[in-house]
């Protein structure tokens, strides 16, 4: 471990997870899907910087989150349209985010937040001609259902910054 504080190891996170976070948020607009190479890079930023920004233990028992998250992502897509790819970046996400009192509920106020933030203005973007010629292929435009993609970079992303602009 390099003796970081939790504000810069999230910064560092942050850094790292930024282009992927982008990579995300494209393919799934335009494709709605979420690439399991974009899941598998995620998961290896964690797996390998990890172990250099945080102490040994938290990174190793992080890893229970992503177990989780999973399990949890696996039954949603089973019964509630809950996105494979969705439920899959979710728990790759996972391990990102500490468990300390109160992180829980800034993480489920961001979530919901980024859910109804990034819905509303997809749903408004898509109705606005100039905006949809700017980028006629994408699938998003014209399905029903919802690239989540948007909404679980936004916390991730947001979650990230939080804690590297902690005092």
């Amino acid at each position: 471990m390099l003796g970081l504080s939790t504000q810069m190891a999230a910064l560092v996170f942050l850094a790292l997870v930024t282009p992927i976070c982008i990579w995300v948020v494209y393919t799934d607009l335009k494709y709605m899907k979420i690439r399991n190479s974009a899941i598998l890079a995620l998961l290896a930023v964690f797996a390998l910087a990890g172990p250099f920004l945080l102490p040994l233990d938290v990174w190793a028992w992080r890893w229970s989150h992503f177990a989780v998250v999973l399990a949890v992502g696996f039954v949603l897509n089973m019964i509630a349209h809950f996105g494979a790819g969705d439920a899959k970046f979710a728990a790759a996400a996972a391990p990102f985010f500490a468990r300390e009192p109160g992180d829980i509920t800034v993480i489920v106020m961001l979530l919901s937040a980024f859910l109804l933030g990034a819905f509303a203005t997809h749903r408004i973007a898509r109705t606005i001609p100039a905006l949809r010629t700017m980028a006629p292929d994408w699938v998003s435009w014209t399905r029903k259902d919802f690239p989540m993609g948007l909404a679980l970079v936004g916390t991730l992303w947001t979650y990230l910054l939080i804690v590297a602009l902690a005092a």
